[in-house]
């Protein structure tokens, strides 16, 4: 191996294990709010409603939904990379072990310790899969991909989605709450935070495929629209032609 291959070798597995690190860790920080039964996030809410009227594990449903999300992808033109593909699979995966191996949580001191730690995981998590720039989530390309179809903002977009969804699991049976309320106005600083904190280096490739690195002009509008409230982790604060592969926000 060459002394310039080394480098790039060690770089690509520092992205895979931040990736799939990551989307585990996103997995066991919605299992945790889901045993602390204080709310849950968005997409949470859907999850567990449908998992109460289908009898599935939330785990399996987040998988199904996340595989039936990918499919909308079609029309608007959006092209997934290994970190949209891993993420329909592996966060409903830890999700179901987590549930499996932590009880259910008893006292209100406990529950909003548990949430408290689920909220601060989930922000781990994000800036670790994000920072590993392999692509978007499905129903963070959902929205990016709908951003840049419509023309309308970003913060638009996603809550006119989290609204519905929301509102959804809730008639469904999924839990709303003080997590929920936690969740909305902690996960931005988190994740801006950890964004940074796991920058790795280096810049996409002009014409890079759907599992490449994704440009950070996207991430700082997306952001800065509301996103995430979060920072590229590279500073640049340039608004440039977009494709969809390069739209990125967590999930």
């Amino acid at each position: 191996m060459s002394t310039a291959a080394a480098p790039r070798g060690a770089h690509l597995t520092r992205r895979l294990i931040q990736l799939y690190v990551g989307l585990a860790l996103y997995g066991a920080s919605s299992a945790l709010l889901v045993r602390a039964g204080l709310g849950l996030e968005p997409w949470g809410v859907l999850h567990q409603g449908l998992a109460e009227r289908t009898g599935l594990s939330i785990g399996v449903v987040s998988i199904v939904v996340g595989a039936a999300v990918l499919l909308l992808w079609i029309p608007i033109r959006q092209r997934p990379g290994l970190g949209t593909v891993s993420n329909v699979f592996a966060v409903g995966i830890a999700m179901d072990g987590t549930l499996a191996l932590v009880p259910d949580v008893h006292g209100l001191a406990a529950q909003i310790a548990v949430m408290v730690a689920g909220v601060v995981v989930n922000g781990v998590a994000t800036g670790l899969y994000i920072a590993a720039r392999f692509g978007p989530g499905p129903r963070d390309g959902l929205m990016t991909g709908l951003y840049l179809r419509t023309g309308r903002s970003i913060r638009l977009v996603r809550t006119l989605i989290e609204v519905a969804v929301v509102a959804t699991g809730f008639l469904l049976g999924g839990t709303l709450g003080a997590g929920t309320v936690v969740y909305a106005l902690a996960i931005g600083p988190l994740a801006q935070f950890f964004l940074r904190f796991f920058a790795v280096g280096g810049k996409p490739a002009a014409g890079a495929g759907a599992d490449t690195e994704i440009g950070p002009d996207v991430e700082t509008r997306a952001h800065e629209e509301g996103a995430l409230a979060s920072a590229p982790d590279n500073g640049d604060t340039a608004v440039t032609a977009r494709t969809p592969e390069q739209a990125i926000l967590p999930q």
